[in-house]
């Protein structure tokens, strides 16, 4: 009996020490820990009452290391610079507090989600972008890899790729005119698309409230603010 009670307690203390290894205290995180906080610690979703952090502190290492790999094809001087001007502002708004606070507390009506959000949650899809991972090209390098093709077209298309590429096409018919935000939030909507992220093709209210649309809103809105 005495052999049985001593085998049944050494199963319960193998399983606590494993288990104590996976389990994430998020509201006493180490110095070392916030500066790369656990997913767990992010999922901040509809009604739950879990584990939370403040998210005015803490920005993930990735944010700050988020960068870009794009090739340019029919761009001359000017348009590569302001190309290059708008590739600056999104890795600027991509280190602030509030680009994460944006995208985690993105809700819809009245729900922490995101439209069409392919099953994520709001801070899923967040780390999803610091990761960078493409679905043509899945290797998690905390970059934004694509190639950006001009063209013009006299219609309501700002831009548009597809699945089977790594090239999106820029409308010069809007990226003329349009601000340095609107050319950010514009590269940032196609390349969401390259992490698999899609919309309605028609116009709803709803669409607004996908992930390239909100995430491209964010950008634009938040870099204004950084002038």
């Amino acid at each position: 009996m005495m052999k049985k009670i001593f085998m049944f307690s050494c199963v319960i203390f193998l399983i606590s020490a494993c288990n104590k290894g996976d389990v994430v205290d998020c509201n006493n995180l180490t110095e070392e820990e916030k500066k790369n906080i656990p997913a767990e610690c992010l999922a901040i979703d509809e009604g739950d009452s879990g584990p939370q952090v403040d998210l005015t502190t803490a920005l993930p290492n990735e944010a700050y290391t988020f960068d870009t790999n794009i090739d340019f094809v029919n761009a001359g001087g000017a348009e590569l610079e302001k190309f290059n001007q708008a590739i600056d502002l999104i890795k600027r708004v991509v280190a602030t507090d509030e680009f994460r606070s944006a995208v985690i507390n993105h809700t819809y009506n009245g729900v922490k989600t995101f439209v069409d959000n392919g099953g994520f949650t709001n801070a899923q899809i967040y780390q999803k972008i610091l990761d960078g991972a493409e679905t043509l090209q899945p290797l998690k390098n905390n970059t934004m890899d694509m190639e950006v093709e001009l063209y013009y077209a006299a219609t309501t298309t700002v831009g548009y790729t597809n699945s089977g590429t790594t090239r999106i096409w820029v409308n010069t018919k809007y990226f003329n005119t349009n601000s340095i935000g609107g050319v950010a939030a514009n590269l940032v909507h196609e390349w969401l698309h390259k992490l698999g992220f899609r919309h309605a093709v028609s116009y709803s209210v709803s669409r607004d409230y996908s992930v390239p649309y909100a995430v491209g809103r964010m950008i634009s809105r938040i870099g204004r603010s950084l002038d």
